[in-house]
């Protein structure tokens, strides 16, 4: 199947500036996690409606059902959409989740019965899956290096800017009083797929995806077009283009194919895979769903049960997790994706065992004020210290310790692994918070200590590296025969690329143009 269009660069492309393709391939795939963002707080917001519930005749188990919906979604696509990525390239993959995501929302604002509006939600969450594998495979495959770890940190940190907006949206809906107070707000959501669309004509292609079909001067065009203002005979293109084709053949080189099976063959691969893994569990376990998709919940067991008020709280909350992943999407290039890691986690270790401690002590109509107040206060902590960390490392770290022949399929295992996070989460806690109140907490912080000792134990620094350099770093750890730091000089000072596959060194000389 042919690429979306067969231009390296968007077929609408007419400027030259870097900086503005940067910004645009960056602004695109945002989409998917704005999009995201706003579904959480969409349903956060409707379900706190009693309208939603009375339209659908909604039980505790329906409303589980509805919620969980798009995890379902994207659990689906994983299995398969990694392997299409690939063959059609990482834009048109995006493409295709912008199609998937209007039918799904269609379906959703017009829904009749739990049904509809679930066969809906799984539809917007395939495309959001389809989303996830390709744009965020996209996005570290066509950024330069000084740009990475902005832009891939980012895609999750404007996750808060879609659910700042639902928020505030279903807020403003709530006094409708027609079924429109939720079937607004749903529809809203198609705006940012309408945006993606159009951005999509004018920006490149991922060029290791375009060098891997053999269309290497393809992927010098796209390569300059976003290292050096389309300047094809610019010292530093020609170099990253050498250094991709290279690294390219010596994956073929080596046996590795682009199927699922090759993120299981090799003991290198399976360490990659478990790295994915992880941020994808911690992405997802470590708390956050509780508050993200039953805030209502969680205060009503606090003690507050306004609906006016909960709204406002919802508000608030999300504009605060934005700041603070804003500030985390700084930050993660100066302190390093591992020591971020470590903050954000033990931060949400000492705050959840807080909100369960309160939750027990003040909540359940208790009146205490000032211990309501606490409950409040602990729970913005602790969503602070989840954007501060896991935000943006959700998709940033993910891409970057996968090699290009397992990228789009190992972002499919990250898929697959956040909707299991997710459909737990989401069908698991409410029933548990009915069940055993602030015992919930108590057991999901200690769930996060030992998320701290995985990421202290096995993680992997990535900071400051380019895609080919951490391979290097991989292959190296794996073999034992160089370390990771010498393998960064090797990389970097021109004079070649030390790769170590099945215990045999192999250099490439990288010719300075």
């Amino acid at each position: 199947m042919m690429t979306f269009f067969s231009t390296p660069r968007g077929p609408l492309q007419f400027y030259n500036s870097s900086k503005i393709t940067i910004a645009l391939v960056i602004m695109s795939s945002c989409i998917f996690a704005t999009t995201s963002g706003y579904d959480t707080a969409l349903i956060n917001g409707i379900n706190i409606m009693p309208s939603y519930s009375a339209t659908l005749r909604l039980t505790t188990a329906t409303k589980s059902l509805n919620s969980a919906a798009s995890f379902l979604g994207w659990a689906v696509v994983s299995t398969f959409m990694g392997p299409v990525v690939d063959r059609i390239g990482r834009r048109t993959g995006v493409l295709v989740s912008v199609f998937l995501k209007f039918i799904g929302i269609a379906l959703m604002t017009s829904a009749q019965g739990v049904g509809m509006f679930v066969a809906g939600r799984m539809i917007l969450g395939a495309g959001n899956g389809t989303s996830s594998i390709a744009a965020s495979t996209w996005l570290a495959e066509t950024l330069p290096p000084s740009y990475r770890a902005f832009g891939l940190s980012f895609i999750f940190t404007v996750y808060y800017v879609g659910a700042l907006l639902a928020a505030g949206v279903t807020y403003a809906t709530a006094s409708y009083t027609s079924s429109w107070s939720w079937r607004l707000p749903c529809l809203i959501q198609a705006l940012f797929s309408v945006l993606c669309f159009f951005i999509l004509f004018f920006v490149p292609e991922s060029p290791r995806w375009l060098a891997h079909q053999g269309r290497l001067e393809d992927a010098l065009i796209s390569i300059a077009s976003t290292h050096s203002n389309s300047n094809i005979t610019d010292p530093v293109a020609i170099q990253q283009h050498r250094d991709i084709v290279d690294m390219i053949e010596l994956e073929r080189a080596s046996g590795n194919q682009m199927t699922y099976a090759e993120i299981f063959r090799t003991p290198n691969s399976r360490r990659r895979l478990l790295l994915v893994i992880s941020i994808a569990v911690l992405a997802m376990s470590s708390g956050n769903n509780i508050v993200s998709y039953y805030l209502g919940e969680m205060l009503d067991k606090a003690g507050i049960t306004s609906e006016t008020t909960q709204l406002q709280i919802n508000i608030i909350l999300t504009a605060w997790c934005l700041v603070i992943a804003c500030l985390g999407t700084w930050l993660v290039n100066i302190l390093g994706r591992k020591t971020m890691c470590l903050i954000s986690v033990a931060g949400m270790i000492v705050f959840l065992y807080l909100v369960g401690a309160f939750t027990k002590l003040y909540g359940n109509g208790g009146g205490n004020t000032s211990g309501i107040y606490g409950t409040v206060a602990t729970i913005f902590l602790f969503q602070g210290s989840y954007a501060i960390g896991i935000t943006p490392l959700t998709i940033l770290y993910a891409p970057e310790v996968l090699n290009f022949s397992i990228r789009s399929n190992g972002m499919a295992a990250w898929t697959f692994s956040i909707t299991c996070g997710g459909l737990f989460s989401v069908f698991v806690w409410p029933f548990a918070l009915e069940a055993i109140g602030y015992k919930t907490y108590l057991i999901n912080a200690t769930w996060n200590v030992v998320q701290f000792v995985f990421v202290a134990y096995f993680w992997i620094e990535t900071k400051g590296l380019t895609l080919e350099q951490i391979d290097a770093k991989f292959e190296n750890l794996n073999s034992r025969t160089l370390d990771g730091v010498e393998a960064e000089k090797q990389m970097g000072n021109g004079t070649g690329v030390t790769i170590i596959t099945d215990g045999t060194k192999k250099i490439v000389e990288a010719e300075h143009p």
